[in-house]
């Protein structure tokens, strides 16, 4: 980092006077604070229903589309392996047997 960057970093706040991050430590007074200020399981479950309703989730048709993608690559990609080993391992059979 050069003279600029860390200067408008210092400017910005992200990086102290002495070039350390700009963010403090956490004393475990704070650890003590953040771990009593736990959910409750019901409102853990309904904050999770809440996030899974934003989920763009995708049709029936390209769900279909994607799995058939998916398996004809792994298709492909299993016989090209498969091709390539057997065909490496008869190119050195044949070097080893003369």
């Amino acid at each position: 980092m050069n003279r600029e960057q860390k200067r408008m970093m210092q400017r910005q706040g992200q990086v102290g006077a002495d070039g350390t991050s700009g963010s403090r430590r956490t004393s475990a007074q704070d650890v003590q604070r953040r771990r009593g200020q736990r959910t409750k399981p019901a409102q853990f479950i309904r904050e999770i229903r809440e996030e899974m309703r934003q989920v763009s989730w995708p049709t029936r048709p390209e769900v279909i589309n994607y799995t058939t993608i998916v398996f004809f690559v792994l298709v492909f990609m299993t016989s090209l392996i498969f091709g390539l080993g057997y065909g490496f391992s008869k190119f050195v059979t044949f070097l080893f047997q003369k």
